[in-house]
């Protein structure tokens, strides 16, 4: 069944936001070193429950988004249409990682789906 695995902050000024988390709930933030403005958050140990996430410099209108593991990026897409959703962004590769698409359900919320691979390549390269 998929599960969340990841969740983004979206924000005006990524260290601004990454300095507040911080200090609040003492997560490790660190700028990941990919193509992208992105920086990891790390919530807690791996032993212990939870998800890790990160922010991202804010496009548009975009609140928190909740990133899904799927087997099959392709045939979720599929699904979010059938079940009415819409497609926000199609899939695309994050190198190393796997490839991840964004979908809209039907009530105008955001979300991601993934699905791991790290051979993954940005077939622009």
């Amino acid at each position: 069944m998929p599960r969340v695995i990841h969740f983004e902050l979206n924000a005006d000024d990524p260290e601004r936001a990454a300095a507040f988390y911080r200090q609040v709930f003492a997560w490790q933030i660190d700028k990941w070193e990919g193509p992208a403005e992105y920086w990891l958050i790390t919530t807690g140990p791996e032993s212990e429950p939870g998800i890790g996430g990160a922010i991202t410099r804010r496009s548009g209108n975009l609140t928190t988004v909740n990133t899904i593991s799927v087997p099959s990026v392709d045939e979720a897409v599929q699904k979010v249409v059938v079940a009415g959703g819409q497609i926000a962004l199609p899939k695309m590769a994050v190198p190393g990682v796997g490839y991840i698409a964004y979908g809209i359900d039907t009530e105008g919320n955001v979300f991601g789906m993934m699905q791991e691979d790290p051979t993954a390549q940005d077939p622009c390269s």
